[in-house]
């Protein structure tokens, strides 16, 4: 039977309505979709590069810092791209031929135009920060440091980088700047835990202290619960919108080489060629020169009338004697605050963990104490550097043919001198010590105040909290998509309604 014929008409109005309709609607969204993906696909990178020369006392690193542009002020975008190590001693060492400091930087100086790209050279800031080095020489002949400084400004000024200048950073500063890197790295200026990881078993610390040792300095920087009563060692911070009252001294002659000059001064004699040291592995001889020993300021308390010029240092390997030695040179009977560390400075209370680093790292690192996922106590540091120190040198250099001599031999002293400084010196005691994490690297970026220095004069850490956006770009895709769906759903169902009248009519006449 033949069907009416408005039927036919009614039934093909609907299918010709729905085709355009599903066009539409599929068209609709990947328009949509395509639209909102292109509007907020990221730009072009569009990085930022930074250079740091960390002048220390027995050598100089170059560190290359690279960020988003387009995120200068967010935390946790800065990260390390190069280091490189400068061939020989650090700049404080050519006092005598000032002009060599300044060729030793070209190695590295070439290799960091290797690393930036050219087209980001010229808006490159290069800065140089000497540290307690060029500190005592700047202290015991002003005209030589700053004949140093000069040679090594015009070496770089050759270079196609934003030149700012080279300066010797105070002890407080080096403090400051390392506590800044230290939290900065671990996100904690924002209160971000994602690195917190990185530290097994610690949590709800508000900052990590910071713990450096060099050749000539060590200094500890924290914030402590209370007020801190020597102003001298109180420094404010506003950072990402927060406030921070941090206590922070530099100890200038404590660095790990310092220290043991100070031992060398004070027990050699006036008379002796030979000197049986205990803090060196049985075996082992090393000649030094003492001819300009007692000229160091840092030796100056121990000057004594030398009719020798060289001394030979034989190794006795006694850790109980080497002990007694080193801590000889921490005076703890003076105090004029509440509390002290030594040599009559005040230290608060310890408060938090704290992140230990340079010098403190590489030694016990060597030494197998610095595993942060399996830490030994503070007993068991002592014994392995016990058992270390009594081993004869012989077999501990078959042990570590690849180690430089100079470095191997001093792990024993260095080892004591650590533990008696982290000890004695500041007071960290069996249930303090495991507050402290030896660390080389922080993501990828070595730990050190170089990162803190260049983020401090670039002015990347406001002192607010930088303006966000209120959605991230993957919540602004999809509510755009969910926004669109339901535009579109409520069209259609207008435009239906409205075709479904329309049709009816027809079949009706």
């Amino acid at each position: 039977m033949e069907q009416p014929r408005g039927t036919k008409q009614k039934k093909s109005c609907q299918k010709n309505v729905f085709i355009i309709l599903g066009f539409l609607f599929i068209l609709a969204i990947i328009t949509i979709i395509t639209v909102a993906i292109i509007q907020n696909k990221p730009l072009e990178k569009n990085v930022k590069y930074g250079i740091v020369l960390d002048a220390g006392s027995s050598h100089t690193n170059l560190y290359i810092y690279e960020w988003p542009a387009e995120k200068e002020n967010d935390t946790g975008v800065v990260k390390q791209v190069d280091m490189c190590k400068v061939d020989g001693p650090g700049i404080s060492s050519y006092y005598k031929e000032p002009e060599k400091a300044g060729l030793s930087l070209k190695k590295c100086m070439d290799e960091a135009k290797g690393v930036v790209p050219e087209n980001r050279q010229r808006e490159t800031p290069l800065y140089l920060g000497a540290t307690a080095g060029m500190r005592l020489l700047s202290m015991v002949n002003p005209g030589l440091s700053d004949q140093v400084l000069s040679s090594v400004e015009n070496n770089l000024e050759l270079y196609p980088f934003d030149y700012q200048g080279a300066r010797i950073i105070t002890g407080q500063e080096e403090g400051a700047y390392g506590w800044i890197t230290i939290n900065y790295l671990l996100g904690k200026f924002v209160q971000d835990e994602s690195w917190l990881s990185f530290f097994p078993g610690l949590k709800g610390s508000e900052t990590f202290g910071a713990l450096d040792l060099g050749g000539a300095s060590t200094q500890i920087t924290f914030v402590p619960e209370n007020d801190i009563e020597s102003p001298d060692n109180s420094l404010h911070f506003r950072l990402y919108g927060r406030s921070y009252n941090v206590y922070t001294h530099s100890f200038l002659c404590y660095g790990k080489d310092q220290a043991l000059q100070q031992l060398f001064a004070s027990n050699i004699k006036p008379t002796d060629t030979i000197l049986q040291d205990p803090c060196f592995n049985v075996g082992y001889t090393r000649n030094v020169n003492v001819t300009g020993l007692y000229k160091n300021h840092c030796t100056a308390a121990y000057r004594k009338s030398l009719n020798v010029t060289n001394v030979q240092v034989i190794g006795t390997g006694n850790h109980d004697q080497c002990l007694q030695n080193v801590l000889e040179i921490f005076n703890r009977s003076q105090c004029t605050y509440s509390r002290c560390s030594f040599n009559g400075v005040f230290q608060p209370h310890l408060q938090g963990d704290f992140g230990a680093f340079s010098a403190f790292f590489f030694v016990m690192d060597f030494l197998k104490l610095a595993d942060i996922k399996n830490p030994k106590s503070l007993e068991d540091a002592k014994e392995t550097v016990r058992k270390f120190c009594s081993r004869p040198w012989q077999e501990v250099k078959v042990e570590f043919p690849k180690t430089k001599e100079k470095y191997l031999s001093e792990y024993c002293f260095s080892g004591t001198y650590i533990l008696s400084l982290l000890e004695v010196g500041y007071g960290f005691n069996s249930t303090s010590w495991d507050s402290i994490r030896f660390v080389g690297k922080i993501s990828g970026s070595d730990a050190g105040w170089t990162l803190g220095y260049m983020l401090n004069l670039t002015n990347m850490i406001p002192a607010e909290l930088p303006p966000s956006r209120p959605l991230s770009h993957e919540g602004y895709v999809a509510l755009m998509v969910v926004s669109s769906l339901v535009l579109v759903a409520v069209l259609l169902i207008i435009w239906l309604s409205c075709c479904k009248e329309k049709c009816l009519e027809k079949g009706i006449i």
